[in-house]
């Protein structure tokens, strides 16, 4: 009920507006609360913050499940996320889990993980999850990341390289990697993964607010800015106000 009072308020708000006449917007009615720069010209900027800009301007959750050699994976982390984040970061919260179509199964007190690209990729994993539980800041922990999506080398010898230019504190991720610590990171890995709803079919395999559709993924897959964008309900920053651009189709592999 309360909603539907609030919305009532928010509707009523703007139909005085549109009687008295907004005489310096020529923007439709339903863009005016996309940013404050429309809605101070169009008049509406308190009724924005009061109404639209509360509970619904959260940070958009995005998560990426995800194989560390997975060519479809390593795509669209440096084709089409990295690229976009930083601009999004304002708007967007970004979760990695490193595990994809991985298998695990409890040998003793150690979980035992088969890959789909066979040990290398069981080993890049662990690596990775191992930074992101080390470092816990996505901004410093994603760039090192994306260099070694981005590297030919083998996992480790990646992450080493990577580590020059990228500063993490390596010697403990790669501890991390190989210590029983680092065995129960991954399995929290596994846990999260085999806790999709609908179960994941392939990789990458994307949510948004904790919701995975095909569209919501192929959208991200065409142009996560817009659909960043289009599911924030903020202010919207710079990057959002960007058209025409161009992007590449990138399609998931498993």
């Amino acid at each position: 009920m309360a909603t539907t009072t609030t919305s009532l308020v928010f509707v009523a708000s703007f139909l005085v507006i549109l009687a008295q006449g907004a005489h310096h917007c020529n923007v439709p009615s339903r863009f005016w609360c996309d940013d404050e720069e429309i809605a101070t010209r169009c008049g509406v900027l308190q009724q924005c913050q009061e109404f639209e800009w509360t509970e619904t301007s959260k940070k958009v959750e995005f998560a990426l499940y995800y194989e560390s050699l997975c060519h479809g994976c390593r795509d669209f982390i440096n084709g089409m996320l990295y690229p976009h984040y930083a601009n999004l970061s304002s708007i967007m919260n970004l979760t990695l889990v490193p595990y994809g179509n991985a298998l695990e199964r409890k040998v003793g007190d150690k979980w035992v993980f088969t890959c789909q690209h066979e040990k290398q990729e069981c080993i890049g994993n662990v690596i990775e999850t191992c930074a992101i539980a080390i470092v816990k800041d996505t901004t410093k922990y994603f760039p090192f990341i994306h260099c070694m999506e981005n590297s030919d080398e083998n996992p480790e010898e990646a992450a080493k390289k990577c580590s020059t230019s990228i500063p993490v504190p390596i010697a403990d991720i790669l501890k991390c990697s190989k210590s029983e610590h680092g065995n129960k990171l991954e399995h929290e890995m596994a846990v999260k993964t085999g806790a999709l709803q609908p179960p994941h079919k392939h990789v990458p395999w994307i949510t948004v607010n904790g919701v995975h559709t095909s569209a919501i993924e192929s959208d991200a897959m065409k142009d996560i800015v817009k659909l960043v964008c289009d599911t924030y309900k903020g202010p919207k920053p710079p990057v959002c106000k960007r058209s025409g651009r161009e992007v590449t189709t990138i399609a998931n592999t498993g």
